[in-house]
């Protein structure tokens, strides 16, 4: 009864031996470790990670070799990159100049002593993402699904906004975008290797869309009695076709738009002295805020551009006027 256990013992000894082995094998040639035994009998074994044949004091744990390698043709493949290039808010579009009617609104309607001012900004932000989805995320939409009518798109976005601060304020975003894919994103995302890789057939689609609108673009800026006629450069449908240009798929163009979005609002109060920068980043990371974006999206999902529509009316009468205030830190 006494040496019942001797064999597990030497096994265990066995073990261990060979994992000395390993351990000292490892040191005279870094740069070909072997994968270690099986039957290590401590779990928590750790092997050194190596970089550029040189031992470091980080370790990794061996439970397999496919979660220990970076696979960069992963996140290559994946739209991942694009996706935060566009939510970047350092992205020069402009968006910080514009308040989105948010400082017209202070200005109309002062709160009272016993009114939280975050409270009433909280019940705007609702309003303008509300008010958004459903004038500007159909364009959006549509444009990914069918860039090739980009300028029918724009078109109507422009004939069906009757503010006219709003449509200055979009088509300054608009003509911004192009001016970033063409002298940023163009280079990267629509070479041949990118759209031939690419599984969406729209790429291409999308890529030869936002060209030739950029050069009907130019051209009305250079015939002058001709502009009226020529396009305008809306954000909406702008951005659609070049999320699509650029790999990334319906739900992240929808959500991203909308977000971002949000994100200019919050900008703008942080600026207005509305609330401090953290307490903006508690409302921007809060599930409040994701189910206000989701539902819209959801609501405005299958709403064709004819169909779209101004469901807020006052936050057009704030927008409108925001040129009147007697003094203002925001673009009109």
């Amino acid at each position: 009864m006494l040496f019942e256990d001797r064999p597990q013992d030497l096994e265990s000894e066995i073990a261990q031996l060979e994992a000395r082995l390993h351990d000292m094998r490892a040191q005279l040639d870094i740069s070909t470790y072997p994968t270690p035994p099986s039957s290590h009998p401590d779990k928590s074994w750790t092997m050194p990670y190596t970089n550029n044949n040189k031992t470091t004091n980080n370790t990794t744990t061996t439970t397999s070799k496919k979660e220990q390698l970076f696979r960069p043709s992963s996140v290559r493949a994946s739209s991942l990159h694009a996706l935060l290039l566009l939510s970047d808010s350092a992205l020069p579009l402009g968006s910080f100049a514009y308040s989105s009617g948010l400082e017209s609104y202070l200005a109309h309607n002062k709160p009272s002593r016993r009114t939280n001012p975050v409270t009433s900004f909280h019940h705007f932000l609702k309003l303008s993402i509300a008010s958004i989805a459903s004038t500007s995320l159909p364009y959006v939409l549509a444009g990914y699904r069918r860039p090739e009518t980009l300028d029918t798109l724009d078109n109507d976005l422009d004939a069906s906004t009757p503010c006219i601060v709003a449509q200055r304020a979009s088509v300054a975003q608009g003509r911004a975008l192009i001016g970033v894919w063409e002298r940023a994103f163009r280079v990267s995302f629509a070479t041949p290797e990118q759209t031939s890789s690419s599984s969406d057939a729209g790429v291409t689609t999308a890529i030869k869309a936002i060209d030739e609108f950029s050069s009907a673009l130019k051209s009305s800026f250079e015939d002058v009695d001709e502009y009226d006629l020529g396009p305008r450069g809306h954000f909406a449908p702008l951005w659609g076709v070049a999320c699509r240009a650029m790999g990334l798929d319906l739900q992240q163009t929808a959500y991203t738009f909308v977000l971002n979005h949000a994100k200019a609002v919050l900008s703008a109060a942080v600026r207005a002295s509305v609330m401090g920068p953290y307490q903006a980043q508690n409302i921007l990371a809060s599930q409040s805020l994701q189910d206000t974006i989701m539902g819209r999206i959801e609501r405005e999902w299958n709403t064709e551009p004819e169909e779209a529509g101004q469901v807020v009316p006052a936050l057009d009468l704030w927008v409108g006027r925001h040129e009147l205030l007697y003094s203002r830190i925001f673009n009109s």
